[in-house]
């Protein structure tokens, strides 16, 4: 399945969730409010929103996510690559150093994820996974 799109708002609103559910509808609102600015109508608008795509589902005024953090920055992130670096990791990870400070604590831990990942994927039959 693939995981729907979520605008910035709806993001916002999700990094709440994520924190707090399972959550009461009631109860979002006032996080909402609070830490938004979202008027009760806001909040039950993208509740219903988010409900219809799949992301989450309101049952019995108890709210709860249907797709995690990691599955929405997952998809943001092939979402960009795709569209801006066509497909190409490589040329993203070159544009993100080219203009970002990066630590060598940062730089060892990249590399371990690609000793893992390499690692895990590599098979004995050459077949390992690609993108």
């Amino acid at each position: 399945m693939e995981t729907p799109k979520i605008f910035e708002s709806e993001y916002r609103f999700c990094l709440i969730l994520w924190e707090h559910e399972p959550v009461g509808s009631g109860e979002l609102v006032r996080l909402c409010a609070e830490q938004l600015g979202w008027k009760p109508t806001t909040v039950y608008t993208v509740i219903r929103r988010l409900s219809e795509r799949g992301v989450l589902k309101n049952e019995n005024a108890v709210v709860t996510s249907l797709v995690s953090k990691d599955e929405v920055q997952a998809a943001e992130i092939d979402e960009l690559v795709e569209k801006r670096f066509e497909g190409s990791l490589p040329a993203f990870v070159a544009a993100f150093t080219r203009h970002s400070r990066i630590s060598k604590k940062e730089i060892d831990a990249v590399q371990q994820m690609i000793d893992s990942y390499r690692d895990r994927y590599s098979a004995p039959d050459g077949k390992g996974g690609s993108r």
